[in-house]
């Protein structure tokens, strides 16, 4: 699944430490995601959306 959560991550200046524990999950889970070797659980990825204040769609891109 392709994201734009490295480039969301970037706009606002946070490092892939802070994002992840604003979220509470290690920073290789936000690195896992970022290079998309790992889709994050339902409850994860609405914590991400809320984060970045968009919706899920906005923020995953399903690959087909």
């Amino acid at each position: 699944m392709r994201n734009s959560l490295t480039e969301r991550r970037a706009e606002r200046g946070w490092s892939q430490a802070e994002l992840a524990e604003r979220l509470g999950v290690s920073r290789q889970t936000i690195i896992s995601i970022e290079k998309g070797r790992f889709d994050p659980s339902l409850p994860l990825a609405f914590r991400l959306a809320e984060e970045f204040g968009v919706a899920i769609e906005d923020l995953f891109d399903p690959e087909r």
